[in-house]
């Protein structure tokens, strides 16, 4: 049976290049899709991995309908045998629906692939539709690691190396951004409630007021 499969992790776990992966084997099989994303690092209508891996796709364009777009390729005669969403996070609830409605009406697979939660710790919509709507969850195996080691389970936002909490839910960064701009990265829940990220950890190291005293 055909399945709505979300995937799901922090940023930098490899959510692109599993999709990447996916998209690979069913070509090799002579199968072919229809990828979507949104917001891509690499520009408009682009997936791309950390890898350095990139294919075209189709940019899910804010109001765009999905289901839509997908009767109208295969009308046209177009073969679509599945579907890849990536950066599903940032789609609507209502182009959820509409990847739903692929699943059951066109009888297509669909995965989808996206962050959970925001900076600030809140579920994006897009991906609480699917967390509602999904036939299965899947959450990547690949860990994501906190500047400390432990597993990171959260996405921070920051600007010059500092922690940011506020501000629009969607603002295009990476996690390889220069320090002054703004950027993203992974950390575990207990830096993350301390807005401890591995810039401002380092200051404090190498600050003289936690440094150790000698006795004189």
């Amino acid at each position: 049976m055909p399945e709505l499969v979300f995937f799901s992790g922090t940023m930098d776990c490899g959510k692109s290049t599993l999709a990447l992966q996916i998209g690979h084997n069913r070509s090799a099989r002579g199968l072919q899709g229809v990828i979507f994303t949104r917001d891509d690092r690499a520009g408009e209508g682009k997936l791309s991995s950390r890898l350095g891996l990139v294919t075209e796709a189709v940019e899910a364009a804010p109001g765009m309908d999905l289901y839509a777009y997908l009767v109208d390729q295969m009308s046209r005669g177009s073969r679509v045998d599945y579907v890849i969403v990536d950066e599903a996070q940032f789609l609507a609830p209502e182009q959820i629906d509409q990847l739903a409605r692929v699943v059951d009406d066109l009888e297509l697979d669909v995965f989808a692939f996206g962050i959970t939660t925001d900076f600030r710790t809140k579920l994006f919509p897009g991906s609480q539709r699917l967390i509602e709507l999904a036939d299965r969850i899947e959450t990547l195996q690949v860990e994501a690691m906190c500047w400390c080691g432990a597993r990171a389970t959260h996405n921070a936002r920051t600007v010059g190396g500092e922690m940011v909490v506020e501000g629009e839910q969607v603002v295009v960064g990476d996690v390889d951004r220069p320090a002054e701009e703004i950027g993203y990265e992974v950390l575990c829940r207990r830096h993350h409630r301390r807005r401890m990220t591995s810039a401002t950890a380092h200051a404090g190291a190498l600050s003289p007021d936690v440094l150790p005293v000698a006795a004189s």
